[in-house]
């Protein structure tokens, strides 16, 4: 059986190639994930791991959950912390570090790095081994500056030269007085390092005569452990925590590790579905291989083998096409692992040098899934050859499916269906978390129940299309009686394409509902014309609200000022705003009581009032970060969103409490509304700054919508890889069923079918069956994006559902589209046949 089954493949070579290449692109896709994030998981931690040889031992400040304290300051690491650290015994020198955001910008004035990889920080002098210098000298004052070399070279800066640079606001023009490399991190992947003296990067990142950490170097002999009890008994254990080297690359070798995993876990799962989809292929092969070699089979059992000797030697055959297929896929995900890696630093997103990671557990994985996935979706073909009896097979009556049998399919799929539909609304009733988890359940028992039930669906729905197909004449009418005449194998066929279209829908469907109610939620929250913030999302020095307040056309302007405070045990965030400005800026849904911000009386959004039992007139404690406490009253309740939120005081009745205040958002209404003009007098106002962004509703509205359309051409792209497969899949059944249909062919041509109506027809029937699979794939994605909208819009009342009619067309378009050109192929293969061969085949 193990030499019959050998046969078997190599006589069927052709037949299967489409499912080699259908199971090696699913291969493919995971290898190449594998590869991908092996490799840039790899690149950077051994770059991460060069920047703490200089390191021994870290010093840092305690975290407040470390002390008990949920509010109170951060304790600072003094010059004595550092002069102590430095006299430890087996200590060699100690380093303070000080770190900050900087923006950089190019001689184009566009900030470089893209701002959320945008850093600041000291340089030490002579001694700081951490950053050699390959020209130029040490900055010396607030007017000079060190970059890094790859950011000077990108920006064609050199020593000498003037940058404009920002740390939180005002934009600094120190002159360029050296020029270092680095292995950090941030900087290899396409970020960018600016280091200023000691003095001035304290000054500049609001940490005079402190550190953000101190590095102790370990003397000849002296081991990281040891140094690091050293300095544990030397230093204040209540306010610094300690930390070796080895300890900190390990962390951050994990910190990588995990920062990859989610990438790779969403680019598996898209890999998945792929190879989901290729099952449907695979089943479909082997069912049609089998059909035609029904009475080799049966020989086969009539001369003694058993049932289980039919069924193994299936089942070796899908082992064979699984193991071609999962090496050919082995080698083309190590060629899209590279190509990923290059496309990387081709869109500016640089990765650390390092060799591509083939490790044994790809290699092993890549042909697992080869093999599993194709045998698993050949079992079920081979298990049906062997229960036809053979005289049953030889006579040629085994294939219809007995009634019992489609009646438990169709109760099945009706029971799977009508289940997976009532978990679905009966999420869409549930908090927005808790119903997550059987809105995913719900969606996997209607996926599954419809594809069961595709086959009863076929009929009434390819029948819709008989008026239209009407008028092709014959080759219409026979291309809809081919559609219908195995309606298992058309469900196959179609139902490969619904998944991917089912998918892409219902993301397109959330996309486009999540961006209006977003919409909604910037024109019905915010009066302001204008939101001034950080580019990279930090917060804004004080400086900034006071150039705005009294920049030429401001009518009211009030910064959204962050602080944390402890209320009834909680920790809750304060936000700080211009009390006689706020009204006239934003305009949230009051829930009762006013909108009055003054004094001790503040605003508290539904969530939070809620939380507390609070009402309008309610008055709580407030413990402040500075640990004094005061009481306030709540004047009113609203409504809260994703841009109010929280409790919100005066900023003069925070103030005394904050030795640092600093503003997440400044809101800006001019005396002529948003406009091109006030831009840009608000743009000078701030000096040009590059990592300052001014935001007009429109330009909200932008940003947000440019962060969903590459969130769906991501997911285009990523799918677009099961729409091959499923292309490949109509390809493959429609390519077999020619050679099933020889002979009617042949005899349809010795009637007067010619060679252009044996085109149309098979065109049409490939045209019909994809089309069908289209019109579930809509119709089901529609369904969830309405259930999942449903789900969100308990966490956002201006959720509203939008349905993406010219996208959908498209999608329905696409459809077609992938109909006609899958066969293109079959059509010209059946139109070539030879009548007389064709009519003598079996």
């Amino acid at each position: 059986m193990f030499r019959t089954a050998l046969r078997n493949v190599t006589a069927h070579k052709a037949r299967l190639l489409m499912t080699v290449l259908a199971v090696m692109l699913g291969v493919a896709f995971v290898s190449g994930t594998l590869v991908f994030t092996n490799t840039v998981s790899d690149a950077y931690q051994k770059s991460s791991a060069k920047g703490f040889d200089q390191v021994d031992v870290a010093v840092t400040p305690q975290s407040q959950a470390d002390r008990g304290d949920t509010v109170g300051k951060t304790p600072r690491l003094t010059q004595a912390l550092l002069d102590r650290s430095a006299k430890v015994p087996g200590a060699a020198s100690a380093t303070g570090v000080v770190t900050g955001f900087t923006a950089i910008a190019g001689k184009d004035g566009k900030l470089i790095g893209g701002g959320f990889r945008s850093e600041g920080g000291n340089y030490w002098g002579t001694r700081d081994a951490r950053y050699p210098l390959v020209d130029g000298h040490a900055p010396s004052g607030s007017g000079q500056v060190l970059i890094d070399s790859r950011t000077a070279a990108r920006a064609g800066y050199k020593v000498g030269d003037t940058v404009r640079v920002s740390v939180d606001g005002p934009v600094l023009t120190p002159v360029v007085s050296g020029i270092f490399t680095t292995d950090d991190g941030n900087v290899s992947a396409g970020g960018s390092l600016a280091l200023f003296d000691t003095a001035t990067a304290q000054k500049l990142f609001g940490k005079p005569g402190a550190y953000d950490e101190i590095d102790v170097k370990a003397a000849p002999g002296t081991s990281q452990d040891a140094l690091r009890a050293a300095l544990d008994s030397a230093l204040p254990k209540n306010l610094v925590e300690t930390t070796t080297g080895r300890t900190l690359a390990d962390d951050q070798a994990r910190s990588i590790a995990s920062s990859m995993s989610g990438l790779k876990q969403t680019l598996l799962v898209f890999a998945g579905i792929a190879l989901f989809v290729g099952t449907f292929i695979i089943a479909n092969t082997f069912t049609m291989l089998v059909a035609q070699r029904t009475r080799e089979l049966a020989l086969l059992r009539a001369v003694g083998a058993s049932r289980r000797q039919v069924t193994r030697s299936v089942l070796i055959e899908a082992f064979v096409v699984g193991a071609v297929a999962g090496a050919a896929g082995l080698v083309a995900g190590i060629g899209i692992g590279a190509g990923l890696r290059s496309l990387m630093g081709s869109l500016g997103a640089t990765v650390p040098d390092g060799p591509l990671v083939i490790s044994s557990g790809t290699v092993a994985t890549a042909l697992a899934v080869g093999v599993v996935i194709t045998m698993l979706a050949a079992w079920l073909p081979g298990r049906r050859a062997a229960k036809i009896p053979p005289v049953a097979a030889m006579s040629s009556v085994h294939a219809k499916a007995t009634a019992r049998s489609l009646v438990l399919r169709n109760s099945l799929g009706a029971l799977f269906s009508a289940g997976g539909v009532a978990v679905v609304l009966a999420a869409t009733t549930m908090d927005g978390t808790d119903g997550q988890a059987p809105m995913g359940l719900g969606a996997v028992l209607l996926i599954i129940g419809v594809f069961i039930l595709t086959p009863l669906l076929s009929r009434p729905l390819i029948a819709a299309a008989a008026p239209a197909l009407r008028v092709f004449g014959v080759a219409g009418k026979l291309a809809r009686q081919n559609s219908v005449r195995n309606p298992r194998r058309t469900a196959a066929t179609a139902s490969a394409l619904m998944i991917g279209l089912t998918l892409i829908t219902g993301m397109t469907v959330m996309a486009g509902s999540l961006q209006k109610s977003i919409d909604k939620m910037a024109s019905a929250a915010i009066r302001a014309d204008y939101v001034v913030s950080m580019a990279n999302g930090n917060d804004l020095s004080p400086d900034v609200a006071r150039k705005l307040a009294t920049a030429d056309g401001v009518t009211a302007s009030s910064p959204l000022r962050r602080a944390f405070s402890r209320i009834d045990g909680q920790s809750e965030l304060l936000t700080g705003v211009n009390g006689s400005a706020i009204g006239a800026l934003t305009d949230p849904k009051v829930d009762h009581g006013s909108f009055t911000v003054g004094g001790s009386r503040v605003v508290v959004d539904d969530t939070t009032a809620a939380s507390h039992g609070w009402r309008t007139g309610s008055r709580f404690t407030v413990h402040y970060e500075d640990g004094k406490a005061g009481r306030l009253t709540v004047a009113g309740v609203y409504e809260g969103n994703e841009m109010l939120q929280g409790i919100m005081l005066d900023d003069r009745t925070l103030a005394p409490h904050q030795s640092e205040p600093a503003d997440a958002r400044v809101m800006v209404k001019t005396a002529g509304g948003a406009s091109g003009a006030a831009k840009d007098r608000l743009v000078k106002v701030l000096g040009d700054n590059p990592a300052i962004r001014v935001q007009d509703k429109k330009d909200l509205s932008d940003s947000v919508a440019q962060v969903f359309t590459l969130m769906l051409n991501m997911v285009y792209g990523l799918l677009a890889m099961a729409v091959i497969v499923a292309v490949l899949g109509v390809v493959n059944t429609l390519a077999m069923s020619v050679f099933e249909r020889s002979q009617e062919i042949g005899m349809l041509r010795a009637i007067g079918l010619d060679r252009k109506a044996v085109k149309r027809m098979v065109r049409l029937e490939s045209l019909v069956i994809s089309l069908f699979g289209g019109v579930l794939g809509i119709g089901l994605g529609v369904f969830f994006g309405w259930a999942a909208g449903e789900l969100l819009g308990t966490k956002m009342p201006t959720y509203e559902l939008v349905l993406p009619w010219g996208r959908m067309a498209l999608f329905l378009l696409l459809a077609g589209t992938v109909g006609i050109l899958a066969a293109l192929w079959p059509a010209r293969r059946a139109a070539r046949l030879n009548m007389l061969t064709a009519i003598k085949s079996e």
